[in-house]
């Protein structure tokens, strides 16, 4: 499709990309901040995971579908079609009047953000070569890392000077914008495909594995991995995976293609996606611990104290892109990024009550840089080991297999730590002799919530008579040691899934950037496809 456009067109139509994806991306950062106002104001406490939960649901079950019918009917109406939705969900968002329609309509906007990351690499892919492509990846899993930046920071001033609905609202100029220039620029391509090509079948089985599956491990926070509501929706998930694997080997246009996973190079990026989305989200999600808890640093400063791993993450993405071309053993340089990721997730599971707030930053950079060199370098030599009618499809499935993986991370490091929280701080303040009258004063310093509000700290410490202060300093300590105690699992366990991931690395086939090798083009089994929207 580069061919039939100007030089000046590309341009503006990867401006227009760049802005759906930033839409895309500035959501999922920006609407954390807001969450403790929003439940204030709407009531919804039990609703709180809910909000996160539903859009990731939705979004993650629709990126392979949309994936796929880009590849059948093209990238535009999807591109488009998802930003239009987009917008039109996030102003429903601002216009909730309860939890409950905020959950319905974040889910609502789950299923267009879910359409826009299926469609924006892809489209990538169609306006440049693969030697471009890859620095224009690089670029941006950069703009991906800004959104993360700026998303915290313009969410709290917006909630603070303005309302939580405007979180929400800031996304129909950023949309409109998107819009107009790709509608302008991006042109459509004729395909052979009709509505007979898409796999309906596939679609319906593959959310019916896909929503109970993300639910079981969404709720592992609030309910234990043998409760019946979990086991429950796991068997729901492996039964209805089952049936979607053999309607998938039957249709002659499958939603996921399986025969991809005999190619190499596809099937290592999608198992080394899986395994850094389990350990960058573990790292986003468990450093707050780290700060509020451990340290005793004030919420607002610890969440700035975050972008230093996205600050790593652009810087080492923007530079594997360049470099990808460049190198001819590019494997290597995932190999080196999994190996920093960690050694920096290694560090932060040493750090303890008394470690510097300076060289818990510097872990974060490292395992900015380790994520930042997988972003850009899996998803390119993906997208060159296989046919271009292929390209949304195995673009899609690089970001599932990411969704998923930091869905089972969090789960997964989520039960280690509420498994050896309350053990650790049990044996931690048994050590110290408090006199019996003082136990029930004392309570409120041996609970690991009390720490992320010290302002209820210090107000309960000034009640206390002069001679108990001390004691409570002591439990505060203990405690505070304990978390660290269990962070310090968390993160070791992490850097041990990004050391397989690292083993994995060295398995990648690498295929030519500047042409796809022939040798690694679409499976025999898919050669009667029909040619898909930007295909040769």
């Amino acid at each position: 499709m580069s061919g039939d456009m100007t030089r000046r067109a590309r341009i503006l139509a990867t401006v227009g990309v760049g802005l759906a994806l930033f839409l895309a991306a500035l959501d999922q950062t920006i609407v954390g901040t807001a969450l403790p106002r929003i439940v204030a104001e709407l009531n919804g406490l039990d609703f709180y995971a809910w909000v996160a939960t539903g859009y990731l649901v939705s979004s993650t079950t629709l990126t392979p579908i949309a994936g796929k019918l880009g590849d059948l009917f093209g990238r535009k109406p999807f591109l488009l079609g998802g930003m239009i939705g987009f917008v039109l969900a996030s102003a429903l968002c601002g216009q909730a009047q309860n939890m409950a329609e905020l959950v319905g309509f974040r889910a609502l906007q789950g299923v267009f953000g879910g359409v826009l990351f299926a469609s924006v690499f892809a489209t990538i892919g169609d306006l440049y070569p693969p030697a471009q492509r890859a620095k224009l990846q690089g670029v941006f899993g950069g703009i991906f890392g800004l959104a993360s930046v700026v998303g915290p920071t313009v969410g709290g001033y917006l909630t603070d000077n303005l309302s939580w609905r405007w979180v929400f609202y800031v996304n129909v100029p950023v949309g409109i914008l998107a819009i107009a220039v790709c509608f302008l620029t991006i042109p459509r391509v004729a395909h052979r495909a009709s509505w007979r090509d898409i796999d309906f079948f596939g679609a319906v089985t593959l959310a019916a594995s896909l929503v109970p599956l993300l639910i079981a491990l969404s709720i592992t926070r609030d309910h234990d991995w043998t409760s019946p509501e979990v086991l429950g929706l796991l068997v729901v998930a492996a039964v209805m995976g089952v049936i979607f694997f053999i309607i998938e080997q039957r249709d002659p246009h499958p939603i996921v293609p399986f025969v991809l996973w005999k190619n190499p190079t596809f099937a290592v990026s999608t198992v080394i996606g899986f395994l850094l989305g389990f350990s960058m989200f573990g790292a986003i999600l468990y450093v707050s611990l780290i700060y509020q808890g451990v340290l005793g640093i004030p919420a607002t400063n610890s969440g700035l104290l975050i972008t230093p791993l996205m600050v790593g993450l652009i810087t080492a993405s923007v530079i594997t892109g360049q470099l990808m071309v460049r190198i001819k053993r590019y494997r290597y340089l995932g190999t080196v990024g999994t190996l920093v990721m960690a050694g920096g997730l290694y560090l932060l599971s040493l750090v303890t009550v008394g470690t510097p707030e300076i060289e818990v930053v510097r872990d974060l950079v490292l395992v900015g840089l380790g994520v930042g060199v997988g972003m850009p370098l899996y998803l390119n030599a993906t997208q060159s080991a296989v046919d271009a009618k292929f390209l949304g499809v195995v673009s899609s499935q690089i970001q599932f297999w990411r969704n998923i993986g930091s869905t089972v991370g969090v789960a997964v490091l989520g039960a280690v730590l509420s498994h050896e929280l309350p053990r650790k701080i049990a044996d931690a303040t048994a050590a110290i002799n408090l006199p019996p009258a003082l136990r029930g004063s004392l309570g409120s310093g041996s609970n690991p919530q009390a720490l992320f509000d010290p302002a209820a700290l210090a107000a309960t410490r000034a009640q206390l008579p002069p001679q108990a202060q001390p004691l409570f300093d002591q439990v505060l300590t203990a405690v505070r040691g304990a978390l660290a105690s269990s962070t310090h699992d968390i993160f070791l366990y992490a850097a041990v899934v990004a050391l397989i991931a690292c083993v994995f690395s060295l398995f990648l086939q690498e295929v030519p950037l500047r042409g796809r090798a022939e040798t690694v083009s679409a499976p025999e089994a898919e050669t009667d496809q029909p040619v898909a929207a930007f295909g040769k």
